[in-house]
């Protein structure tokens, strides 16, 4: 196991609440309109956004219309909720989180290739890593459209491999979304949590190799397995 953690030299991130601190602030502009469509008290509207986080917009879709009746006003609700969003957050670089331009640094001095692995469209994930001065970072970024199927299968995270050219087992995966580490878990990486807004579980604590507060533990653990 030793000599396997050695040679991993590959790292993929999760993007909403791994390096952006966005699932409580978009969960907060869900609460804002949800009177206007009558989604229930906050609990409720929180709730059916913690099932929404990790999958894809598809996934997300058929969450809603499945709480809310299949006459739910999908495109309104959204195009509300975001404008909300980029009314209060703007062009998000505020909403990076803590550890993030350090541990790309250490990946970048050790030699690690870098993806971003996130339901999200890929476009939108280029644009938001770019507005946010972080895309350079990245040597591929797979986003929910180019898979078809959404965590917690592996696809996605086995497509960021095989774009980077390296063995599942030879891959981190640095994760919050209870998803997210079964996906990884499924795909034979070295699946790393740290949570965010859901606290792990006996599920997460056996799927994941390790658990960690912080950005910044994840660059004291790496360099602890070179």
């Amino acid at each position: 196991m030793e000599e396997k953690k050695a040679k991993t030299r590959a790292v993929i991130f999760d993007m909403d609440g791994v390096i952006f601190d966005t699932e409580q602030l978009y969960i907060s502009c869900c609460k804002a309109v949800a009177g206007k469509y009558n989604m229930g008290d906050d609990a409720k509207v929180e709730a059916v956004c913690h099932k929404c986080i990790g999958v894809t917009s598809t996934v997300t879709r058929q969450n809603l219309l499945d709480t809310y009746g299949e006459d739910f006003p999908l495109e309104d609700y959204f195009a509300d909720s975001m404008k909300i969003f980029m009314e209060r957050f703007g062009d998000g670089k505020h909403l990076i989180k803590p550890g993030v331009h350090e541990l790309f640094a250490y990946l970048k001095q050790e030699g690690y290739r870098i993806a971003l692995a996130s339901s999200t469209k890929t476009a939108t994930l280029s644009g938001e890593l770019e507005n946010a001065g972080l895309l350079q970072n990245f040597h591929v970024v797979v986003g929910g459209d180019q898979v078809s199927r959404s965590k917690p299968e592996p696809d996605i995270f086995l497509r960021a491999a095989e774009l980077l050219e390296e063995k599942p087992e030879e891959c981190f995966v640095i994760e919050d979304s209870y998803n997210g580490i079964r996906a990884a878990h499924a795909a034979g990486m070295h699946p790393i949590m740290v949570p965010d807004l859901l606290p792990p579980t006996e599920e997460m604590q056996e799927k994941a190799e390790v658990i960690l507060d912080s950005l910044h533990d994840v660059v004291n653990y790496l360099s602890q397995q070179a």
